[in-house]
């Protein structure tokens, strides 16, 4: 209740802030330029793939910030109001997406759920996850489809077709890029596959529950230290099932993760004698990272390498 009276209230200033401010998407975007809004880092890099120098695309996640945890302030919400284009992964994802919705004018916005019309893999429930359900965060199935390439080339799609949409003018320019880009997932699609092709181990220990669908694309096997959400820790149970797992199979790697706090897979490593290594789900980005240029093909690619240090 106390979370649904807090977004309630920064809806209500958004509206005020959004009145006070009609001629902020003018003073920050170019007059042949599309606004995009997007919310993490997945949904910035294709839509920017997608668009390039036809728009001016933001992100409203960021500076270490997990989208599980974000709610939106009300600069953010007079920003979604002032797009164009506002582009989010999922309900499943955003939670706060749905509230948002309903509380501004999206007649004056084209939004875009990226994973529309993707089958959405079950989530899996520890005991503090399950008890978040009640606070409006259920994670039933998972959200994580951009760690799958092939997934992304139909998120990629749905972006280009709504944003066209809107911009009909630059439909073969978008259409190009798309192009372009769906390529380099195929690229980077034969390469895990042909990575992963004959290996005898194909188990592997994360942080939290994000690889699923990239596990299912490539035939592998994810055990998970915490569910859906990065930052749920295990219970002393669920813990010693995760060490006599990696004990077990001989696991020599836990994936940790750059964003978050690596005390849990410490703790298991320290016990077993695994090494820890990362694995990026870009669920955040830093700005010096984008800066040096990285992004989600070199992301990915770097994953590639610091799965094979588990599977072989």
């Amino acid at each position: 209740m106390k979370k649904f009276l807090s977004l309630t209230f920064i809806l209500g200033a958004a509206m005020a802030f959004v009145a006070c401010s009609p001629a902020e998407k003018k003073e920050e975007v170019k007059k042949d330029q599309l606004n995009v809004v997007t919310t993490f880092y997945p949904m910035y890099d294709f839509a920017t793939k997608v668009t390039k120098d036809k728009a001016n695309v933001s992100m409203l996640i960021d500076g270490g910030v997990e989208p599980h945890d974000y709610e939106p302030s009300a600069k953010d919400m007079a920003k979604i109001q002032n797009a164009d284009v506002f582009i989010y992964n999922s309900h499943e994802m955003e939670t706060w997406v749905e509230s948002v919705l309903k509380n501004i004018d999206t007649s004056k916005i084209k939004v875009i759920e990226a994973s529309k019309g993707i089958e959405l893999l079950e989530g899996a429930h520890g005991e503090d996850e399950e008890s978040e359900e009640h606070e409006g965060h259920s994670h039933a199935v998972d959200p994580h489809v951009w760690l799958d390439p092939i997934l992304v080339k139909q998120e990629v799609d749905t972006i280009t077709k709504e944003v066209t949409a809107v911009d009909k003018e630059n439909a073969s320019f978008y259409k190009q890029n798309a192009d372009g880009f769906k390529k380099d997932l195929d690229k980077l699609d034969q390469n895990y596959a042909k990575s992963f092709k004959d290996v005898t181990n194909r188990k592997f220990v994360t942080q939290h529950m994000a690889f699923s669908y990239l596990a299912y694309r490539y035939d592998l096997e994810q055990r998970p230290i915490s569910g859906i959400s990065p930052d749920q820790e295990p219970t002393p149970k669920e813990l010693k099932k995760i060490e006599d797992f990696v004990k077990n199979e001989k696991i020599e790697t836990i994936y940790t993760e750059s964003s978050a706090s690596p005390k849990i897979a410490k703790t298991i490593s320290d016990a077993t004698g695994a090494e820890l290594a990362v694995l990026n789900p870009m669920e955040t980005v830093s700005k010096s990272k984008r800066d040096a240029g990285e992004d989600y093909l070199s992301i990915m690619n770097q994953n590639l390498e610091a799965l094979k240090l588990s599977i072989k």
